[in-house]
């Protein structure tokens, strides 16, 4: 089980962990090889995102992944540089603020049952597909509401149903709509919400170019050991 499914944090607080890995990636990168450092990120975004969203934050000796001990002070270090990478700008819009004005605006007359649990679901699980960055979080929400509420929406029907909206793009929501059919059909948000912000994490190490590297003056220095599996 990954460690932090134990923590039980809310939709919201995973989604804007891996808006953190995100923007931070954007503008550094990690070397190759580096696994760690991606765990620790992960670590450091997850912990940043539970102050952000959490009523009770679990403390950093708790943020523990699998195969890794990190330090409590190593954690605050790659805090700190995250921090610095985004500006301090933490205060991210998700596309969960949109949900139930755009089921309004989309499913007045006939709700389909479970339509918020399996909007939320889409959400969660597009964040592994996209770049959160360049995409706004209203056309996010607007393309899982209408996926969760019609499979079958044609570019026509989805034209009308953006018609109401007038500053919805119907081009950009098309696209992330049909995303869905890319999404794994066994995708759960609970119990354990957090055992998707790892998986997410797996992904997104695809994601590291050629930006700014990532570096602290004692790196070498900080790199946990793994820990050691009885056989």
């Amino acid at each position: 089980m990954h460690t932090g499914g134990n923590f039980g944090f809310q939709f919201q607080t995973v989604y804007l962990s891996v808006t953190y890995f995100d923007g931070f990636l954007s503008k550094r990168s990690i070397d190759d090889g580096k696994l760690w450092a991606i765990r620790l990120l992960s670590v450091a975004c997850l912990s940043l995102a539970a102050k952000m969203e959490e009523c009770k934050v679990p403390a950093l000796s708790e943020f523990q992944v699998q195969d890794y001990n990190f330090e409590s002070k190593v954690i605050q270090r790659m805090e700190l540089l995250v921090l610095n990478t985004l500006e301090w700008k933490l205060g991210s819009i998700t596309p969960f603020a949109y949900l139930h004005y755009f089921i309004n605006k989309f499913c007045a007359e006939s709700r389909p049952k479970g339509l918020f649990s399996d909007a939320i679901r889409l959400i969660v699980a597009m964040a592994k597909e996209i770049d959160l960055i360049d995409t706004r979080p209203s056309i996010i929400a607007a393309a899982a509401v209408l996926a969760a509420s019609d499979g079958q929406l044609t570019r026509k029907m989805l034209e009308l149903k953006m018609s109401v909206v007038s500053f919805l793009q119907s081009q950009e929501n098309y696209e992330m709509v049909e995303r869905k059919d890319k999404t794994p059909p066994k995708f759960s948000i609970s119990p354990s919400v957090l055992a998707i912000h790892s998986s997410s994490m797996d992904v997104l190490e695809n994601s590291v170019g050629t930006k700014r590297r990532l570096t602290f003056s004692d790196s070498d220095h900080s790199c946990p050991t793994k820990k050691n599996h009885k056989p």
